[in-house]
This record gives structure tokens, sequence and C-alpha cells, in this order.
């Protein structure tokens, strides 16, 4: 043994692990000299180099030995090397010294090309080095390289890692789908791969609103296990948001077929009901599957099954939405829809017991400051701090507020950073903006955190994670809001009304407590208008023929109220009715052409426009119509705002229940009383009166260009103030109970 290489090995080795790079050189060197056979030391004297940042040298002195060695010996040199290398990049990466990582992890590729595992490691890291990582899987032709080598050292859980974080942070690259494709020809983990997918495809599907890409994943697990109800069900609803409704229709019908217990029934009934309603047809299958649904409700409230999971438990509550599409009867609907939201809670609170006592504790902290005057803090929850309608409707209360009374916080749910100017508009004109995923304990636990006095909810049942928001109770006082008609969760306090979007009547069926406004419900300061880009003569339509509009999607097209709509065309000559939404295109051109044939008018009368990506090109283009014809039982909201706006007569029928009594306020609140409808023949009447009575139009537009200075649905100001007074009452409600 020679004692003296030895020595000067001990002491390289040493020079090395404190960062003496230089020391650590020179001595290498010299037991190199001494004893060249000892390999290893032109591992450690390369990566000196390396590390004292003489890349050249480092290459030029691990290829020194290569050629003194035979084929054998270089294959041991070359894993030797690799080791050595890798413990290097471990212990860089874990004092998080990436690009140094990155930079050893190319010279191992360098030397060992085929080595998968590297090669994944660097893709891994990529966005540490501030790369693209789809890129990397890309330029390495990583899925060639596992379709073209049986790897057995291949390291599946990190091939699982590089996919999840390609899906979380590139989920609409390029190479995602194929690279999704090829880990699902061979991983054996098929639990935590159906997680990474079926985590991916949500947020692909609802975070970055890509239905397509979100079904295309769902389609690759599902090649693993082609009955697997969770992703079936996540299919259906993403086929039918991408239009497919024919597609989404069919996966709901497997679905049905496949169920086994009562909430899976539930589910599979409301996917087959909601993309027959979206496809703006199939209104047989509709009035059948509408009747199928609340069969399968009454069933839960008898049953109140034990065992039903978070992930059922929460599909619960979105399926009662379609049916007040379908027929106004409310107070039978909101029986069923309180007693099952009564069962929601109950499990909700029964799956997230901690979180609920902890929340109740802290609100009697709450309770026992609420005796001192102080300044409110006021929490909006919603998914729709965006280009949606709620978006559009709700910035005016923010943007009139009293800071000086108020505290402002905005819980939004599925924040997607700088995908959605609208978004950021009220992250940023709020007091404190909670930016969140779509977990409802962490929301609920940030609302319970910050203390919040009144939380409003403005999604109500349109979103199954802010109906556990509020049902484990976060705050003191919760109410519902705007969103949607109430949603029955025995935990809400209160629900905003106003004096006609409900009847008298209405308390007797609802379980919160209606609080009614003096005047209206919403009010806007108005909307922003742009350029209109459709014109009658590129619709082939003269220039005084009568042009009736509507414009809704599918989901809220009747067959009775189309056969209205026809017999108004029908008495009105020289009239063109206009059609707009959402829809199966062909389903809802014979949806409309058969009615259109049954009350004898011809097809050449109706025309189909495309819907527009701009709102505010979709308003300009509203005015293209003499009246707009609304629907029933589900009446417009924002569209008919926009339309009262735009000074166009319209024509609703008023029913009993919320969404059948949104134009009726709205109407009232401009001041308007032409064409509101209290019986199916007023709405006949009204539209054929308006069709004929060029005056009559003429009357109503003017009062509703002057009613922008005077009437309440133009004053957010004073709808602002009508707020805060009831936040206030509520508030000392609470105090003094």
């Amino acid at each position: 043994m020679n004692t003296t290489n030895d020595n000067l090995q001990e002491k390289a080795d040493y020079y090395f692990n404190q960062g003496l790079y230089y020391d650590a050189i020179s001595l290498y060197e010299k037991a190199i000299l001494e004893q060249p056979e000892v390999t290893s030391n032109y591992c450690f004297l390369g990566l000196a180099l390396l590390l004292n940042g003489k890349e050249e040298e480092a290459q030029i002195t691990w290829m020194l030995p290569i050629s003194e060695l035979d084929e054998n010996e270089i294959n041991v040199y070359v894993e030797k090397l690799v080791n050595i290398l890798q413990t290097e990049v471990e212990k860089r990466t874990l004092i998080e010294e990436y690009h140094l990582a990155w930079a050893i992890r190319q010279h191992i590729r360098e030397i060992k090309p085929n080595d998968i595992n590297n090669l994944l490691h660097i893709c891994y890291f990529a966005d540490k080095v501030d790369n693209f990582i789809g890129d990397e899987l890309t330029k390495l032709n990583i899925i060639e390289y596992i379709q073209s080598s049986i790897e057995s050292d291949l390291d599946e859980a990190l091939l699982l890692q590089v996919l999840e974080k390609l899906l979380k942070k590139e989920p609409l690259h390029p190479i995602s789908l194929d690279f999704a494709n090829t880990c699902s020809k061979i991983v054996k983990d098929i639990s935590n791969y159906f997680y990474i997918m079926l985590s991916a495809a949500m947020e692909v599907g609802y975070t970055y609103k890509d239905p397509k890409t979100a079904a295309k994943l769902l389609e690759i697990y599902l090649t693993l296990e082609p009955e697997n109800l969770e992703f079936l069900r996540h299919l259906s609803s993403f086929y039918q948001d991408a239009s497919e409704y024919s597609k989404g229709i069919e996966i709901a019908k497997k679905c049905q077929f496949l169920s086994k217990d009562l909430g899976e029934k539930i589910a599979a009934a409301h996917l087959f009901l909601r993309g027959s309603l979206k496809s703006g047809g199939y209104s047989k299958e509709v009035s059948l599957a509408c009747s199928d649904l609340e069969e399968l409700l009454k069933q839960l409230i008898k049953e109140q099954p034990q065992h039903l999971d978070d992930v059922m438990t929460l599909r619960l509550m979105t399926p009662a939405f379609s049916i007040p599409h379908i027929k106004d009867t409310p107070e039978d609907f909101r029986n069923i829809q309180n007693q099952v939201a009564t069962f929601f809670q109950k499990n909700i609170q029964s799956l997230s017991q901690e979180k609920v006592i902890k929340y109740e504790n802290n609100l009697k902290i709450i309770k026992s400051a609420a005796k001192k005057e102080k300044k409110l803090k006021i929490g909006y929850l919603s998914y729709c701090f965006k280009q949606h309608s709620v978006g559009w409707l709700a910035r005016w209360l923010f943007q009139h507020h009293n800071r000086e009374k108020f505290e402002i916080n905005t819980y939004i749910a599925n924040y997607m950073l700088g995908q959605d100017a609208l978004q950021e508009w009220y992250a940023n004109n709020c007091t404190k903006a909670v930016k969140l995923g779509m977990s409802a304990l962490e929301i609920a636990d940030a609302i319970n955190e910050d203390e919040i006095d009144i939380l409003v909810d403005l999604d109500s049942i349109t979103l199954d994670i802010s109906c556990a928001v509020m049902a484990v109770k976060p705050a003191p006082i919760q109410v519902t809001w705007l969103g949607w008609d109430a949603s029955g969760i025995p935990a809400i306090d209160y629900y905003i009304a106003d004096p006609y979007v409900l009847p008298d009547s209405a308390q007797n069926y609802y379980s919160e407590k209606i609080w009614r406004l003096p005047n209206t419900y919403i009010a806007v300061d108005g909307f922003e208008v742009g350029i209109p880009t459709l014109r009658r003569d590129d619709l082939n339509i003269p220039s005084d023929a009568v042009v009736y509009l509507s414009a809704q999607r599918g989901y809220k097209r009747h067959p009775e109220t189309t056969r209205w709509q026809m017999k108004i065309i029908k008495e009105v000559p020289n009239s063109y009715f206009l059609i707009k939404g959402s829809a199966d295109e062909e389903v809802i051109k014979q949806f409309f052409y058969q009615i259109a044939e049954e009350e004898g008018v011809s097809i050449e009368r109706l025309r189909f426009l495309p819907n527009v990506a701009a709102e505010l090109t979709h308003r300009a283009n509203l005015s293209i119509a003499d009246v707009v014809l609304d629907t029933y039982p589900y009446n417009g909201a924002t569209t008919t705002l926009e339309t009262l706006w735009m000074g166009i007569p319209i024509v609703t029928r008023v029913g009993e229940q919320f969404v059948a009594r949104n134009s009726y306020t709205m109407m009232m609140n401009a001041g308007i009383e032409e064409g509101i409808a209290w019986t199916n023949e007023e709405y006949i009447e009204w539209g054929i009166r308006f069709g004929k009575d060029a005056k009559l139009r003429q009357k109503v537009a003017w009062k509703l260009h002057k009613s922008r200075q005077t009437a309440p649905l133009w004053n957010g100001k004073q709808f602002t103030l009508e707020m805060e007074k009831a936040y206030q009452q509520m508030w000392e409600i609470y105090r003094q109970s």
C-alpha cells in the first residue's frame, strides 16, 4: 500500500468536502501522478475543476483514463464517475443550488446519454433554472427514449413526479398529452397516476377553461380503467362544456348504467339532464330526466344514506340547479331542495367535525366582542369574480362601498393569476383579496381566521365548493346574494331579495330569512358597449322588417315558451326571429324548426347567430333587435339588464320562482311595465303589440333612455347604501340575540 498516496487522497478529499477546490485540485493531481491507475482521482479532480469554474478542463480530465481502459473497465469507470457526480447533484439540490446541480446533470448526460433517470431529473428541475419542463422533454426526446428501450431501472416514482409537475405548471404544453399517454403505457402505480390525471384534468377544465384538453386527459386514463365512474362523470361534464353535447350525453348514459348506489345515481341523472338542457333540445328526454332526478332526490331524503363520502356529498347540491329551467313550481322545488341541503350540511359537518368545532369556538369570541361598536368586516365569496355575469354585476357594490365603515374582503375561489382582467380588478378593489384554490376547507379556514362578521356567498348552488364552505359556517352571519336562488343550507341566515323578485308568500317555503331591499336586489351604473358587428343586410333581413331576438343559452330554451314566440312571429308581418346562445347547433335548429313548422312559421324567418367572444360586442349587437323575447320559466338576468340598458323593449312572462321573476323586477326598477305578462296569453299579446306598434317601441325606448338618470336599477351608489344598511341591521340583530 502506498501510504503517501493514501494521505494525498485523504487530504484532497478533506479539502474537497470543505469547498477548498483549488487546494483539492493540486492534491488530486499529485495523487494521479503517483498512482495513475486509481480512476476515482480523475473523477474527483474533474469535479473539483468543474466546481472551481474550469468546465473544459473538467471534461478533459474525465476522459483521460478511458484511452487506457478496456471496454469492461470503461463501463465500470463510467458508473463510478456517474455515481460521484450523482452524489454531488443530490448535495447541491438539497441546499437548493439548482443551477449548479443542473450543470452537473448536463455533464452526466454527456457521459451517459441514455441514463433515462438523469434525463427525467433534468426535466423535473427545468423550472428551477428558468426553463420550461415541456421544452426539455421535447429537446431530450424523453418519449422516444421511453418507447424505444425497456429500462429496467426506470424510476417510476420520478417519472410520475415529472408528469405531475408538467401537468401542474404547463398542462397546455404541446407535449403534455403525449407524455401523459406514454406514462399510461408503463406505470404500475395506478393509484398515484389516477390522482395526477384527475387533478390535472380538473385544473385544465375549470381553471384554464379548456374542457377539450381536460377531456383528452381523462380519456387517456380511461384506457386503463374504462369504467371508472369518477373519470366518466367528469368526462361527461367536460364534453358538455366543450359543446360536444352528444358525447357528453352518451357518457352520462353510461354513468347511469354503471351507477349502483344512490349518490352515484343522482350524479348521473344530473349529468344526463344537464347535457340535454345545454344542447337546447331533447325536450321529451328532458321531461323524463327531470322526473327521474326528483324521484332520486326524494329517495335520498327518505333514506338518509350514511355512507356517502365527501365527493358524493359535494355532488348533492348542484343537481337541483336544472329543475327550475323546466318548471315553475317553487313550493314543491324548495321543499325538496331545503331537505337535500339539510342532509348535505349534516354530512359536510360530520366529515369536517374538527373544523366545525374550531369555527364554533372562534365565533364565540366574535360574539363576545360584538357588543362593541366596530367597523364591520364583510367577506364576499365566489369563483365568479371574473368575466362572468356575476363578475360584471357585483363590481358596483365593490366600487361604492364605504371603506370608513366596512372592511371588504374578497375570497376568490379558483383564482388564476393574470388570466382575467376583471378578476384582478376585484383583487385590487377591496381591503384584502384572498386568492384561493378549490378546497372548501382551505377557503373556510381563511374566512374564519380573518374573523369575518358577515359572509356573502355569490355562487349559491352553482358551485359545490361554495356550498361546503357555507355549510361549515366559518362566519357568524351568512348571506346568499346575486349568484342564483337560495341554496336552502341551514347555516345560511339571509337571502337578499326585493319587493318583486319573490312573491309575498315565498317565506313560507324558504328556510333562509328573506331580506327584501326596498327597491331592487341588484343595480348597476351601466355597461360598457363596443362596436356592433351585426348588420341586417348581412343577415338578409330587410331594413323595414321587425326584428325579434332571444339571446339565451340552450339551458333556458323551453318548448312552450318557444311556441309562444312562434305565434308572435306568425302574427307580425315582415318579422324575423334571431336566436343566439350556446347550444348544439344542429339540435337547437331542429328544435326551433319543428316548433316553427307546427305553428305555421316559415323557417326562412329564423336566423341563428354565433356567439361573440367580447362582452362589449355582444351588448352592441343587441341593438339590431326591435324587441327582445325573454325565456320562461327561467328568465334572463344579465341579458335583461343589458337589453334594458340598450333601450330595447322586452317581453317577459312573470312566474312564481326567483328565476322566473328576474326580468320583472328589473323592468319595474327601470320604470317599465310595458311587456310584463302575467299569463301565457299576455306574453303573446305583448309580443304582437310591440311588433305592430312602432310608436309603442319608441315610447319604451325613450322611457328607458330617461331612466338612466332616475331609476333604482341604474343607481349603484344608492343600491350599495341599501345593502350596507341591511348589513348593519343584520349585525344589530346578531348583537341583540
